[in-house]
């Protein structure tokens, strides 16, 4: 009687892999169902590699995309970009089994300079990296315009040059996004002559792109509409609780997006009830926080926010991985309360024309309303002049009669 040999079972290293992934996965706080989803995928993509004759060494992005086309190709509806595999990736090269993330290659002669005027954007002048990829994009009409010929000669620049350009291009664009193009161009312009690559400035060359800011008037709501705008949010959610803390601090303190997505645990001194905020040009100012808005940012920070939260940052995603939220997503925020409460469509910096329209109902005058908004120039200011009519109807003159 022959008897078999038992085989000997060998451990799935694949196993192995994934138990190590699941738990990481599991500490930055993903749902269960995302990251069964996440394992299956790794397993997928194993056994892709094993098919292909590859090693975890060759996963290069090429590669990527061609396992993503298959499982395209064969119907798959769900995890089938890139993007999908980047838990994954992330894992893979921080135990060093797949080559780093490859930098793309700029073909674009640009690149270089404009890389150099981010980096003195962000690190002297203090922009956040938001500001500096819009002053970028703004310039990527002039740069084309100077390599039509094939060939990017800053060096030659000539103040017509500059002139023709903005003559040329914006008439094309409304006036906020003309005005942001003139301004990014001086500011290139200043950087090129810092940077030695023109013998003088060119900034004077940049025409004036006009604009009447103080033709309009500041649109704030009404505190009805505030206290429909605060009530939309479910606080029987930790979504509803984020939310409601967020706007609470909007509309008290007439805060920017930025200055909110910014906030961080550090920036709040609890005993002095005063937070730090991080302003346009990296300024940092102390301004008094509100009990109503202390209290809802502290049952947020106790009941609400992700005890596995990446950073320092206070507001963050409710979604894994919970970083923090960006400025566009504060808005956003705004928006989606404003159209529950029905109140069409409202962003974030109409929240902070509300709190300066009520300041001066409540008799607040316009520099102090202007240190509190943190207003650089007295003209930011005196746009609200104008939505005060108790004080206007004092100095208004009378209409001059007809003569019969």
């Amino acid at each position: 009687m022959v008897v078999e040999q038992k085989k000997r079972r060998v451990r799935n290293p694949v196993t192995a892999l994934s138990n190590g992934f699941e738990e990481g996965l599991r500490r930055r706080g993903y749902a269960a169902s995302t990251i069964w989803k996440q394992r299956r995928l790794l397993n997928d993509l194993i056994g892709w590699l094993e098919g292909q004759k590859l090693a975890m060494g060759d996963l290069s992005m090429a590669q990527v995309d061609r396992f993503m086309a298959g499982r395209r190709a064969a119907g798959v509806r769900r995890l089938k970009t890139p993007r999908a595999l980047g838990p994954i990736l992330d894992h893979l090269r921080g135990l060093g089994l797949v080559p780093p993330a490859e930098v793309p290659v700029e073909d674009d002669p640009a690149h270089t300079i404009l890389s150099r005027y981010r980096q003195f954007l962000t690190t002297e002048r203090g922009l956040v990296a938001v500001t500096a990829h819009r002053y970028i994009d703004c310039l990527r009409p002039f740069l084309d315009r100077r390599m039509a010929t094939g060939d990017l000669d800053l060096g030659g620049l000539t103040p017509a040059d500059v002139t023709s350009f903005v003559v040329a291009w914006c008439p094309c664009l409304n006036s906020g996004v003309a005005k942001l193009t003139v301004t990014a161009l001086r500011s290139f312009l200043g950087f090129l002559h810092l940077d030695g690559v023109t013998e003088r400035s060119l900034v004077p060359a940049v025409p004036t792109v006009l604009r009447r800011r103080l033709a309009g008037l500041p649109k704030g709501l009404e505190p009805d509409q505030v206290r429909r705008l605060l009530a939309a949010c479910d606080t029987g959610t930790v979504v509803g609780i984020r939310d409601l803390a967020i706007l609470t601090l909007l509309v008290r303190l007439g805060l920017r997006r930025g200055e909110v997505a910014g906030l961080g645990l550090d920036d709040i001194d609890w005993r002095a009830g005063t937070i730090r905020l991080r302003g346009k040009g990296d300024c940092h100012e102390l301004l008094p926080l509100p009990p109503d808005a202390g209290l809802r940012l502290a049952e947020y920070l106790r009941h609400a926010r992700p005890a596995d939260a990446l950073g320092r940052a206070v507001f963050v995603r409710h979604f894994a991985p919970h970083h923090a939220l960006g400025s566009s997503r504060v808005s956003g925020i705004v928006a989606d309360a404003a159209r529950r409460a029905d109140l069409g469509r409202v962003h974030a910096h109409r929240l902070r024309h509300t709190v300066a329209t009520e300041l001066l109902r409540a008799g607040a005058s316009l520099p102090e309303i202007g240190q509190l908004l943190r207003h650089r120039r007295v003209e930011t200011t005196a746009i609200y002049a104008k939505v005060d009519r108790d004080t206007l109807r004092l100095i208004a003159r009378p209409w001059p009669e007809v003569a019969p």
